[in-house]
């Protein structure tokens, strides 16, 4: 310190603290001399000397003066060190430096100008102090001051020549750096950092995109800067970056594919689209390295394909397909379980492209990983089974088309049907809005006969007898209305006299006798007229309820059907069908007269005789078999039902029949029981004076009619 003021003059260091510019630059100018000179003669111990006055009295100083002469004097230094500054630059960068964050925006000036004087005299130099200016440089570049910013752009510039020449930069040590800053808001900063990425990807050196996952995701935050000018130059880099990766052999994909999975969910519109964009063409590009990344890139996509901006819905759309269409094993990394967490998840979206989307996923897992799929059977059935609830038609249709790939194995297929009429049970409302639609498809899918004896086995021995009643009627009126069941209605007309027939007309009349109505209409199929009025005769008063009128009033209508042509058909030959006749009057007795039935049946019945009726009956029965019948064959032959090689044992049927509805007397009797047993309902039906029976209304409606009337 002391040979440094013996070198500089007490009149120099004064006007370098002189509050006028003129001064201190003045002095400036004479410091530059002596370096200069020190310079010449080596006397670099004196020129140490110099610097550490300079930044001890000057540069660290309280008084704003003395600093910004102390910044001034340092640029001085240098320039008169010239080509030897390189040796002193640790003592003369950091003060200045750290200046840089003084209270004086003056001195924030100064010191901008100082580096900037410094940069050009070392030019590459400096370079080991890159990642400490570049960090100045971005605190900088949002200085309140505008002068402040000004010194600082040209500054910046000038870094950036040197740094694009310099063959000493590290991009390895920098890059950290780089990462850190990406999350600042500030638009100053964010241009900044922009603009620095550009100027380093385009130097050929530096390979930026190796490092790309590091600061990726900061680019894409940019995008939805309140900015445009900001989104428009972190657009064009990240643009830049894409054609980049397209034309290069080398890339991560998964770690920035992981960025873009996260940023496809973004709330701003262009971030979106961009990032689909990019995962769009990383689905094209990135191969193998992708394939562990697929469920995640799955769980972007999907939702997208139900974006409100049409742009990003086809893209999405495209990279669906393009994912889809790859074929990739187990063993690469393709991660099922994963895939159909994210398909199972996304089927409680509230978009149904979406949702249509996750059902094609599993339905192609279901057709090239099969057993590996049914293993994870237990995570998504639930949530395939709650699909079938879906408001959509059309997606309630393809899960009934994954339900059935899933059901190709027997025990699948059972454990289906169970859960179907599980489901059913807890829901109502999803049988009557949907049980027709599930069962018609189901039984295109899987099979008509199938479906249904698979069906009928479980409803046989079901403990809610008043669900298994309801369900059973459902499914009988899907049978004797749904053209595709066209084939199963046609070969229940042939049960009298061919053995699959029989055997179906067997399967389903065990469950059937839940419903006297559906026994009556599964034996008019049948062309069995005869049971038929055995069990219309078997029919006691507590039967005849409100429940069964309505059953009753819908068969009435579907005898008027193109379905029982064939039995109007046969009407025309009352000595062939007498047992029809009779099926048919019984039923017009059991009408009310006033019903708009009643008068269908009647006006269909007008033309009929029912004592040439009775003379045929006694004709029939004397034939020495109760049943005996005489049945038209399509072909136009007559087939004798005694002499039929599948006789159905009739009265076993109807002891069948009969104990069924003996417990569903039992039932419903209990239930009135209990409901008796409540005083205050009692009082209020003696109140109301009604002399008419009481049916509860709604019960009426859940039990008897609302399912069949939403299914027809």
């Amino acid at each position: 310190m002391a040979d440094a003021l013996s070198i500089i003059p007490t009149s120099v260091l004064r006007n370098l603290a002189d509050k006028l510019y003129e001064k201190r630059k003045n002095a400036a100018l004479e410091i530059e001399g002596i370096v200069k000179q020190l310079t010449i003669a080596g006397e670099h111990e004196k020129i140490s000397s110099v610097i550490s006055l300079l930044v001890t009295d000057f540069t660290y100083s309280p008084q704003p003066n003395h600093r910004k002469g102390g910044l001034i004097g340092l640029a001085a230094v240098t320039v008169g060190l010239t080509t030897d500054a390189a040796p002193h630059l640790e003592q003369i960068v950091p003060p200045v430096l750290d200046s840089f964050l003084d209270q004086d925006s003056r001195v924030r000036y100064y010191a901008c100008e100082a580096l900037y004087n410094i940069a050009k005299v070392v030019r590459g130099d400096f370079i080991v102090y890159f990642n400490q200016i570049f960090d100045a440089l971005c605190k900088l570049s949002a200085d309140s001051d505008a002068t402040v910013q000004s010194a600082t752009h040209l500054l910046d510039r000038l870094v950036k020549d040197i740094v694009t020449e310099s063959d000493q930069f590290s991009i390895e040590e920098f890059i950290p750096l780089l990462r850190e800053r990406m999350h600042v808001l500030s638009p100053y900063v964010r241009q900044f950092l922009v603009g620095w990425i550009t100027v380093l990807d385009s130097v050929p050196d530096i390979d930026m995109l190796g490092f790309l996952p590091d600061f990726l995701d900061g680019l894409f935050n940019m995008l939805s800067d309140s900015s445009h000018e900001i989104r428009q130059q972190a657009d064009s880099a990240l643009s830049e970056f894409l054609q980049e990766i397209k034309n290069s052999p080398n890339v991560d994909y998964g770690r920035m594919a992981e960025i873009l999975v996260q940023r496809a969910t973004s709330t701003d519109e262009f971030t979106r689209l961009t990032s689909i964009t990019w995962i769009n063409e990383f689905v094209k590009l990135g191969g193998d390295q992708l394939v562990p990344h697929y469920a995640d890139i799955l769980g972007a996509i999907l939702p997208c394909i139900s974006d409100e901006e049409e742009k990003i819905r086809v893209v999405a759309r495209e990279t669906n397909e393009e994912l889809r269409a790859i074929h990739a094993e187990p063993a690469e990394g393709f991660d099922i379980a994963a895939i159909l967490s994210i398909a199972r998840r996304q089927l409680t979206s509230q978009w149904e492209a979406t949702r249509l989307e996750a059902l094609h996923w599993i339905e192609t897992l279901l057709t090239r990983h099969r057993s590996e799929v049914i293993t994870y059977l237990n995570d998504i059935f639930n949530s395939l089974l709650k699909a079938l609830s879906d408001p959509s038609d059309e997606v309630v249709l393809l899960v009934l088309e994954v339900h059935a790939r899933i059901a190709k194995d027997m025990q699948h297929f059972r454990h289906l049907v169970v859960f179907l009429i599980h489901r059913f049970h807890s829901d109502h409302m999803l049988l009557e809005k949907r049980g027709a639609l599930i069962v018609r498809r189901l039984s295109v899918l899987l099979g008509a006969e199938r479906v249904y004896r698979e069906f009928s086995t479980i409803l046989e021995g079901e403990e809610d007898l008043e669900f298994a009643s309801i369900m059973v009627q459902a499914l009988n009126l899907i049978l004797l209305t749904s053209s595709e069941l066209a084939n199963l209605r046609e070969l229940l007309k042939q049960s009298l006299i061919n053995p699959s027939g029989k055997d179906l007309f067997i399967s389903l009349y065990s469950s059937w006798c839940h419903s006297p109505m559906a026994i009556l209409s599964l034996c008019l199929l049948a062309q069995a007229y005869h049971h038929a009025s055995d069990v219309i005769k078997s029919l006691g008063e507590d039967d005849i309820n409100v429940k069964f009128l309505m059953q009753l009033d819908k068969l009435i209508r579907l005898l008027e059907t193109p379905v029982f042509a064939y039995l109007r058909l046969q009407l025309l030959y009352p000595d062939k069908y007498p047992w029809l006749i009779i099926v048919l009057y019984g039923l017009l007795l059991l009408l009310p007269q006033q019903s708009a039935a009643f008068k269908m049946l009647k006006t269909r019945l007008k033309p009929m005789r029912p004592h040439d009726v009775m003379a045929d009956q006694g004709t029939c029965t004397s034939s020495g078999s109760p049943h005996a019948q005489s049945i038209q064959m399509p072909d136009g032959s007559n087939h004798d039902m005694d002499n039929a090689h599948n006789h159905i044992n009739f009265a076993s049927r109807l002891q069948q029949f009969q104990q069924m509805q003996h417990l569903h007397r039992m039932h419903s009797k209990s239930q009135q029981s209990s409901q008796n047993s409540f005083p205050a309902i009692s009082s209020q039906i003696e109140i109301s004076g009604d002399s008419q029976p009481s049916v509860p209304a709604p019960e009426a409606r859940s039990s008897g009619g609302s399912p069949g009337q939403s299914l027809h």
